[in-house]
């Protein structure tokens, strides 16, 4: 459902950027970070984009971001799933097994038709949103995706033009790069160090340049427990030293 379209060197460049850079906002519940979701709303103008897991057999989505995150939604899924498996643009990837299309609603309805739909009416209209742009990614490493569960990214727009096919294109290019940087996104949370709210607390007192005396002042406890919770921190993170702790659990100094 792809058409040709020609896209420029500076759309190519900005596309790169979004996908190329390492960024310290890494979502520990699971997604992509935000600054991406953001950039890639600069790029392809939208109100609102969500990344979420479909399961169509438990009527659940098992992953749900969406950026803004104040999107004003009532969170009823319900409506939703009553739906789903007469809402074309919806069930199209489930029906089709088609997982490399990015599709419009407008690819299967004229607007008085999809004006004319449950969806619309119970579940689309109140979410205040009037056009849609689908992607559907491969399976994540920790996910049993099988033909009723696909992850998905949609761009929404609540009013004004059609997303057109330069959209279309530009979120078709990024789709091998956005799969990788979920990919990257999964890596890098299994990677990070296990250690409480307490450690991480007192390791941005560690990486601010704080003695043991002036951390225990700050925490209200004794220099022994620092000492004590030090010691753990070194253990989980297998490291020896005080700079080695700081740059093992804060990779991206910006996450502080």
């Amino acid at each position: 459902m792809t058409a040709p379209v020609t896209v420029s060197e500076r759309d190519l460049r900005t596309l790169l950027g979004i996908v190329g850079d390492r960024r310290s906002d890494l979502p520990k519940t699971g997604g992509l970070p935000p600054s991406l979701l953001g950039d890639l709303m600069d790029q392809i103008r939208c109100d609102v984009v969500a990344f979420y897991t479909n399961d169509t057999d438990r009527q659940v989505r098992c992953l749900a971001q969406q950026s803004p995150v104040d999107f004003d939604a009532d969170g009823d899924e319900r409506p939703f799933w009553m739906h789903y498996w007469d809402c074309d643009p919806c069930c199209y990837a489930d029906r089709s097994g088609d997982l490399r299309s990015v599709t419009k609603i407008s690819d299967f309805y004229s607007a008085r038709q999809w004006h004319n739909t449950g969806m619309y009416s119970d579940y689309y209209r109140p979410a205040g949103v009037e056009h849609e742009l689908i992607l559907c990614l491969p399976a994540g490493p920790n996910s049993t995706v099988g033909p009723l569960r696909t992850m998905r990214m949609a761009l929404a727009r609540e009013s004004g033009p059609d997303f057109s096919e330069r959209d279309r294109g530009l979120l078709a290019l990024l789709r091998p790069h956005l799969h990788q940087a979920y990919l990257d996104a999964e890596r890098r949370r299994d990677n990070m160090p296990r250690l409480t709210p307490r450690h991480r607390e007192l390791l941005r007192l560690v990486a601010a340049g704080h003695t043991n005396a002036q951390i225990a002042r700050r925490l209200c406890i004794s220099e022994g427990t620092v000492r004590t919770h030090l010691e753990n921190i070194y253990r989980r993170l297998q490291v020896s030293s005080r700079t080695a702790a700081v740059t093992r659990a804060f990779p991206d100094r910006a996450a502080m």
